[in-house]
């Protein structure tokens, strides 16, 4: 679902702000983005095809619902955050309750163990991910480059391992912490480039044989 930046920071004020969408025509934006979806979907091959039903059907006043089959959501979430972040809308995944604003975000390139690729980070996310980071794929990485990042590994224990590294092998850190809280403060820190609370940890360089 894809819904205008800011109008929605909690659950009660995103289910408000579909209510009142309702009977309403399609803004003239978000008619331009189911129309772009449609005319991606049509292009293909109808085995190929990631669209579920017809974005244009989804369209209600400032909002665009866009169903996809299940094994396509990645594909479609990545074409959402293509073509809709750049024009101030957020991305809802009501699957997940993942709301993905990019209102104060960093573009950094984000790697979520259990549910793919993201485009920026925020400190909301950041709180929102690692505390639900859990098998098969109990991870998040956050690039800025060519090895220039911060990952974190959650153990079945709740602990989390948490590196980063500054471009070479030789820069390249580890610590153990115990609180989720924490460790998405550490992730946001190095995102907005403040280091100033990695001072407070007993980061060990690692080595590699």
């Amino acid at each position: 679902m894809l819904l205008p930046s800011g109008v929605a920071p909690t659950p009660a004020e995103l289910d408000a702000f579909l209510t009142a969408q309702n009977g309403r025509p399609a803004a003239e934006l978000v008619a331009e983005l189911a129309a772009e979806l449609d005319k991606r979907n049509g292009e293909l091959a109808e085995a190929d095809e990631f669209l579920g039903a017809p974005a244009a059907d989804g369209a209600i006043g400032e909002a665009l619902f866009v169903s996809s089959p299940y094994d396509a959501i990645g594909h479609v979430r990545g074409l959402l955050f293509e073509l809709a972040t750049p024009r101030g809308y957020a991305v809802y995944d009501p699957q997940l309750a993942w709301l993905m604003d990019p209102a104060g975000a960093v573009p950094v390139s984000v790697s979520h163990g259990g549910a793919g690729e993201f485009p920026y980070l925020t400190c909301e996310l950041a709180h929102l991910w690692v505390p639900e980071l859990g098998a098969p794929g109990p991870y998040l990485i956050a690039e800025r480059g060519d090895q220039v990042y911060i990952q974190t590994y959650r153990h079945e224990d709740g602990r989390y391992d948490v590196e980063y590294r500054d471009g070479s092998a030789d820069l390249h850190y580890s610590v153990r912490v115990d609180d989720p809280s924490t460790v998405a403060d550490l992730i946001w820190s190095w995102a907005i480039d403040d280091r100033s609370n990695f001072e407070a940890l007993d980061w060990q360089r690692l080595t590699f044989q």
